[in-house]
């Protein structure tokens, strides 16, 4: 893959992100349909929309091809939380470490706005699996669950994430748990 760049999304790549979109096998359509009214809520105002959207793009000599895309923003009426709205890579990409350069990237970005807690919402659907397992693996926690939220069977599950801690290399996570409770002196 040619160095792929992230870049704020513009009006070109809309039809790229919508094939992947299409193609991710576990949106509906209605979901689809959602995901490009934020996405057209950001070419038409910018930052001003709340839905900050990056794409990441491979560049070759006589070609580009959009791998990924990201959006997140602010959380209404919060200081300094940030939820991810979409993140969706090419699936001939899946496992090659875009969705992991797109999440880094928003969580540096996130940070870089002052933010200190990035929050997800996905499907407990079984077509959700890998995408469950990709925000273990990248250091969220579950923090919630909303039986039936979605469908009967299908559940909200919520992940998050705290940006601004940064342990020591040399405590232990049972002992940073430890540290954080104790009173101080």
């Amino acid at each position: 893959m040619p160095n792929p760049i992230i870049r704020p999304m513009v009006f070109a790549d809309r039809s790229g992100v919508f094939r992947i979109l299409e193609n991710a096998g576990n949106f509906t359509p209605a979901e689809v349909a959602t995901a490009l009214e934020l996405i057209d809520e950001w070419l038409e105002l910018g930052e001003h929309s709340g839905y900050l959207t990056y794409v990441m793009e491979s560049e070759s000599e006589d070609s580009r091809e959009v791998l990924g895309y990201v959006c997140f923003g602010p959380t209404p009426l919060t200081e300094s939380t940030y939820d991810l709205y979409w993140i969706a890579v090419d699936k001939s990409k899946h496992r090659g470490g875009v969705g992991k350069r797109l999440l880094k990237f928003t969580e540096e970005e996130v940070l870089r706005r002052g933010g200190r807690l990035l929050l997800i919402e996905t499907s407990s659907q079984e077509t959700y699996g890998g995408t469950i397992q990709f925000y273990e693996r990248t250091g969220y926690e579950l923090v919630g669950r909303v039986k039936d939220y979605y469908k009967v069977g299908d559940d909200k599950l919520i992940f998050a994430k705290r940006l601004d801690v940064f342990p020591s290399p040399h405590v232990r996570p049972a002992d940073e748990n430890r540290l954080e409770r104790s009173p101080s002196a």
